[in-house]
Parts: C-alpha cells; structure tokens; sequence
C-alpha cells in the first residue's frame, strides 16, 4: 500500500513538498534537477549515490544533490514514511554537490526539528511567512554542514531597522523574505538573524504583532470580523482569531463585544 501526499507550496525556493509512506516501493536509478532534503520518519531507507551505498534513517538529515543519480529501497519489513523538501538548484550553490556527494547524512538534532517544523508550517497558506524565516537560517546552518565558512558578517542594527521599515511598508500586504533580501542586497538567513537580535523576534513575528495592531484600531471602528480579517493582512477570519488570541489574550470577536460605543463611533470634534 502507498499513501503519498504532493504539493508546490507558495514558498519561495521550495519546487515541492512529498510526504509518503511505502510498504515496498523500490525507486530505480533516477535524478532530480533540484536539491532534495529527505527525512525518513519511520523505517529505514538504502540508497546507492554516486557508486557508494548510504543509508537513510532516524534523526539523518539526508541531502541528495541535484542531476545525481540515485535509488531507493526500503531496509526494513514494513516499508518506510519519509518528509521530502525539493529545492530550486539556486537555494544551494554548486559547488556544494561534491561535499553532498561524499557526506550526504548529516546529525543535528536542532536542524532536524527546523526542517521538520517547515513541513508542518507550509500546510497552511498563513504560515508561509515563518515557514520562510526557518527555511532560511536551516538552508544557512545546512551549508555550514557541507562545508561553506559562516557568513563573516555579524549581524547588524542598520540591517534589522532597514528590514522593519520595509515590514512597516507593507503589513497588510506583506513582502516575502527573499524579496526583502533581493531588495536589501543581504542573504535571508543574515536578515533573520539581525532582525532576532536587534528586536528580540522573527520578521515574520513582528509582521503578525503589528498586523494584530492594525486588526484591533478596525475592530474599533465597527468593521465585521471578516473584513477586519482582510483589512489587517490575515489570510482569513480563523487566521486573525488564533494570533490575536495568542497576543492579546482575547478573542476579536469579544474584544468587540466589549469596546466602548464611545470607540466604535467616536463623536464629531467640536466646531
């Protein structure tokens, strides 16, 4: 029996997501034309790469470089579930294949659990934004794995105010990461990284605190909850209900209830 799941989420760099469980599927030789970032959650996988038997299982980080051939068998009675991110060649340079050819398993727990954090965010199209902050310090910390030198550049206040200005240009609307990066001229990962240090959150974190700001002036003005939803960037009325609980402590819906009329209909200033 197969159960497989596929989906290309809205997230920028990522061409794929495959969540599968095979009972006794065998992948002959075959390539991709992008990075493949494998977790097996149950069972265990034997692959040939590059003439060279590997084996994929447990906390293994598995990275399989693009126009590698490879195969696929399951070790194990009872087949194998496994998490798959396909990512556009671009997301990792070149010159890493070799390094990934050679070690492709990689142990770390804390990336293990970014990665598989991203799989659970892109499931939903209003979780795309923190998707996208973790993808990026996971794909930084993934090619430190492989042999890049970290980033030389330290983190820096100007970078973190320059990316927050741009946030603040677009709350409603919002602006990918890889966009703010392609207009800052910085690397993802260096812009979360400054952001978390200078402001004590993720980009993404601080776009939904001041998105719920936005939601609780419109709340004030009368709005029903679903254009309120819309008006302040959420993806949808549920979106809105489940951060501005978590920040404030109250659902939208009684924070209207109990807003002063004197709020939702201010008087006319005095002439």
């Amino acid at each position: 029996m197969h159960r497989l799941e596929a989906w290309r989420p809205p997230l920028h760099g990522v061409t794929e997501v495959l969540h599968a469980h095979f009972d006794d599927h065998a992948y002959p030789m075959h390539a991709h034309d992008t990075w493949a970032v494998l977790l097996v959650d149950d069972g265990a996988v034997r692959y040939d790469l590059d003439r060279h038997e590997r084996g994929a299982y447990g906390d293994l980080i598995t990275v399989l470089p693009p126009h590698v051939p490879h195969n696929g068998t399951s070790a194990r009675p009872g087949g194998f579930r496994k998490r798959v991110l396909y990512l556009d060649r671009d997301q990792l340079p070149a010159h890493l294949i070799g390094a990934s050819v050679d070690t492709p398993a990689i142990t770390d727990r804390a990336l293990h659990q970014a990665i598989s954090r991203v799989h659970r965010l892109v499931r939903t199209p209003e979780d795309v934004p923190a998707a996208e902050d973790l993808l990026a310090l996971a794909l930084a910390r993934l090619r430190t794995h492989l042999g890049e030198p970290p980033g030389a550049r330290p983190p820096g206040r100007a970078t973190a105010h320059a990316l927050r200005d741009l946030l603040e240009a677009h709350i409603v609307d919002g602006m990918p990461l890889s966009t703010a990066a392609a207009t800052l001229h910085f690397d993802p990962a260096h812009l979360v990284r400054s952001f978390r240090r200078e402001f004590g959150m993720a980009p993404h974190q601080y776009l939904i605190s001041r998105r719920v700001d936005v939601a609780r002036r419109l709340i004030l003005t009368g709005r029903p909850l679903g254009a309120v939803a819309t008006g302040s960037g959420f993806h949808d009325q549920p979106h809105l209900h489940r951060h501005f609980k978590r920040i404030l402590g109250i659902s939208p819906g009684r924070y209207a209830a109990t807003a002063a009329p004197s709020s939702r209909a201010p008087a006319s200033p005095a002439t």
